[in-house]
């Protein structure tokens, strides 16, 4: 997810070299070296058609290019952008993405940019665990912060302001930076980091649709919530959609135990954090010091099913995936912990 470390903001004026490229605004631009002749946009892209956006870069008029955060999450080359200028919710809901290396193309739909792999695809369909599809309910969406999250008080969590307070205490070496909240669910976080004013970008990530929407529509009923500097993004937190060594912070509130895969995906928070950067994540633990013997039987036979660790596996997970200075708050089965990007 990308960003606002010392080493990526404030945007350079460059042209294509390095490593991860940036395009400047008023410098001309070889169409052929950006590699646009096979340029497929599908329909749904408001920016506008392949034939306009080709005819855009010869020209070079009424053309928009800017250096933004985001990456094809095929092969996470930098993407190019095609719009109206800015990085707020209405300018990157209006533009079209190409990815400057497989050319596969990316547009945004009911106000989120879509960076799943499968984007765009018709007819191409994936099963995924139930506890994945459960939160792309409509009905989960709607509820979650209407009585689905004030139950996980009964299991320790302290509530959503004071997760926040001790989350922005581990945030405090990427203040400044760019934050991305992955498995944001309806923003209850991604608000709260936007309203702060403590990063330069916050990037609301979740591979639910439904929840995306419900995210929006909290985030427009709020006045208070800056329009700048915040984006709404679909995408799978095993395939995070930024450059290796670009983000900052991140933020998984609630969310390990709902991952798939939760070592593939810290394996790529650890790919896209920068050196020095932040992660910090809270989930149910299957049981910590305090839980009783018995109960400690029947949640290792019973919760066996979904991805409730333990304190120490959480630990090993993250050094594993290359991550230091792991630290943890627990309370019952509640864990808030602290990784970071050596």
């Amino acid at each position: 997810m990308a960003m606002a470390s010392s080493s990526l903001h404030p945007l350079q004026q460059q042209s294509f070299c390095p490593k991860f490229p940036r395009l400047s605004r008023n410098c001309p631009i070889s169409p052929s070296r950006l590699r646009f002749s096979s340029l497929r946009f599908p329909s749904t892209i408001r920016a506008s058609s392949a034939v306009a956006f080709q005819s855009d870069l010869n020209s070079q008029q009424s053309q928009t290019l800017e250096a933004d955060p985001f990456a094809c999450p095929v092969c996470y080359e930098p993407l190019i952008r095609k719009g109206p200028p800015g990085f707020n919710l209405s300018a990157i809901y209006r533009s079209g993405f190409m990815c400057k290396s497989c050319n596969k193309t990316y547009s945004s739909k009911d106000n989120y940019l879509d960076l799943t792999v499968t984007a765009g695809m018709k007819e191409y369909t994936e099963a995924r665990p139930v506890r994945t599809e459960l939160f792309r309910s409509p009905i989960v969406s709607f509820l979650y912060e209407r009585g689905w999250r004030q139950n996980f008080r009964q299991s320790g969590f302290p509530g959503p302001d004071e997760e926040f307070k001790m989350a922005q205490e581990y945030f405090k070496p990427a203040q400044g930076g760019l934050l991305v909240d992955v498995s944001c669910g309806s923003g209850l976080f991604s608000r709260k980091f936007a309203k702060s004013g403590t990063y330069s970008k916050v990037i609301a990530l979740d591979f639910s649709e439904n929840m995306l929407r419900q995210c929006y529509d909290f985030i427009k009923q709020d006045d208070t919530i800056p329009n700048k500097n915040l984006a709404l993004v679909r995408a799978d937190v095993s395939r995070i959609p930024f450059p290796s060594g670009s983000v900052d912070a991140i933020h998984a509130g609630a969310a390990l135990h709902c991952w798939p895969s939760p070592s593939n995906a810290i394996a790529d928070i650890s790919r896209v954090l920068r050196s020095g950067g932040v992660f910090v994540g809270t989930t149910f633990l299957r049981h910590s010091e305090g839980t009783p013997w018995v109960v400690r039987l029947i949640r290792e036979s019973v919760m066996r099913t979904y991805s409730y660790y333990v304190k120490e596996e959480i630990e090993e997970l993250c050094t594993s995936c290359g991550l230091i200075n792991f630290q943890c708050q627990v309370k019952q089965s509640f864990i808030m912990f602290s990784a970071e990007k050596p």
